[in-house]
């Protein structure tokens, strides 16, 4: 199960939006998450790792779950992206 998004946070994601990325990711012990982006997929339990994807507005990232909880993490994590105001569904 994935969604793309596009990057609108003028900031990009940074420390703060990446923490509650992973901090999301981790509640789901039944599901691997990862992000893709620019060619690189890291996981989104990893603060370094979804940092090292240098998001900047205008970007789009691929959010990708897998497992038992696939479909919960990624509402969660769509959740996330949409009410922090980092991004949006991007068709």
């Amino acid at each position: 199960m994935q969604t793309t998004f596009r990057i609108t946070d003028e900031d990009g994601i940074h420390a703060r939006p990446a923490t509650a990325l992973v901090n999301t990711a981790n509640k789901f012990s039944g599901a691997e998450s990862f992000a893709e982006a620019n060619g690189k997929k890291v996981t989104l339990k990893s603060i370094l790792g979804v940092l090292s994807l240098g998001l900047e507005q205008g970007d789009t990232i691929n959010i990708i779950c897998e497992g038992a909880e696939a479909a919960e993490a990624l509402k969660a994590l769509e959740n996330v992206m949409v009410n922090e105001g980092l991004g949006e569904v991007h068709a």
